[in-house]
């Protein structure tokens, strides 16, 4: 996916300064003077070593894109049919190259966050709509855990409140896999369905919300707790989860004080691991907590284009009746409902994860910007 507009023109300017800079230390490291300061000598060289696979991309894309447009321009001059065919297909081929060239030099000169690799606490919660959001919500539950599946990523139940029929006010479980973070940031944010309820007799479609969050986990070094601020309870867990779950006082309630934040765990049979994930959900939710500030005090200087991940921004809408999901970030459409829900999302994921480093090409990769 290309990068547009103000975005398009940093990124040009970006890659120039990064092959200028490649061209200055390959000069620099012949001079005497820098050979004699060994310090100095081997920084150039890492720093060199850094900038080479980029510079490699950076002159491939640009002998590409000369052969690209060699061929489009025999295309309209030749009158050859055998050379027109050849050039139609050396187009083709070096269109593909090319974009898939462009997609990697995003990935290189785009900013990292730091938390792409962590693991991910995902909350779902019923919105707009009664027991026919608290469904959908259990829709969406299913499609990420099937979609984990195809990254072979562990899942697991951290706490829910069923519905009796199903469906799911709240559901809050972990996904644990490297990169999960990465691909699933972009799902928070408000999710619309659009549909006949199982509920409804006459056969209207009704539009029901869920709010998704996606969190990474944080370690006890990032996020310090202090005991004395803690309020935790034990009680016999219900629901979903097992027989035992009614024979032993295993469920946790922890109750930060200062924030006022509540998470509750009740899936494992042991209380200990209970309290291990009820305080990992907590570290997460405060560490999301501060990002939160840090990225309020820059709202007004930009906006992701792919959208802030804001629990109440709507960003993807399901339509059952046209069988079409739409991300309204990046407005893209596909009209395979069914198979998205079976977790196959990456034609969704890929393009919103091209759009974010696009769109983080022209800002600074530290402070608040860094961590998004």
């Amino acid at each position: 996916m290309k990068p547009r507009g103000d975005n398009a023109t940093t990124m040009i300017e970006r890659l120039k300064s990064i092959e200028t800079r490649y061209e200055e230390i390959s000069s620099a490291i012949g001079d005497p003077v820098v050979l004699a300061d060994q310090d100095r000598y081997r920084r150039l060289l890492i720093e060199l070593s850094e900038l080479q696979p980029v510079v490699d991309s950076i002159r491939l894309h640009a002998r590409l894109t000369r052969d690209l447009e060699e061929n489009r321009v025999l295309l309209t001059e030749t009158q050859d049919r055998d050379l027109r065919e050849l050039a139609r297909e050396e187009i083709d081929e070096l269109e593909i190259r090319v974009a898939a060239l462009e997609e990697e030099l995003l990935e290189q000169i785009s900013p990292r966050d730091p938390r792409d690799n962590r693991n991910v606490i995902m909350e779902i919660r019923a919105g707009a709509g009664g027991e026919e959001a608290a469904l959908f919500a259990a829709v969406l539950q299913r499609m990420y855990v099937l979609y984990a599946e195809r990254y072979g990523w562990k899942t697991e139940l951290i706490d829910a409140n069923e519905t009796e029929i199903g469906g799911y006010r709240e559901v809050v479980f972990s996904i644990d896999g490297r990169g999960a973070f990465s691909r699933l940031k972009y799902e928070s944010g408000v999710h619309r369905v659009q549909r006949v309820p199982v509920t409804e007799s006459g056969g209207r479609i009704h539009t029901s919300t869920v709010t998704v969050a996606v969190l990474a986990e944080a370690d006890a070094v990032e996020v310090e707790i202090n005991p004395s601020d803690l309020e935790i309870d034990t009680y016999r867990a219900s629901g979903a989860g097992g027989q035992h779950v009614n024979r032993t006082d295993s469920a946790i309630r922890i109750t930060h004080k200062p924030s006022g934040i509540v998470v509750i765990c009740q899936d494992q049979r042991s209380q200990y691991k209970n309290k291990d994930r009820a305080m990992a959900v907590l570290r997460a939710r405060l560490r999301e907590r501060e990002q939160s500030r840090a990225a309020g005090a820059v709202a007004d200087i930009r906006k992701n284009q792919v959208g802030t991940g804001d629990r109440s921004e709507r960003i993807r809408t399901y339509n059952y009746p046209q069988g079409r999901v739409s991300d309204h970030r990046i407005g893209l459409t596909l009209y395979k409902l069914e198979s998205v829900l079976g977790g196959d999302l990456d034609e969704i994921i890929r393009p919103l994860i091209a759009a974010g480093r696009a769109d983080k090409i022209g800002r600074p990769a530290n402070g608040a910007d860094g961590e998004e």
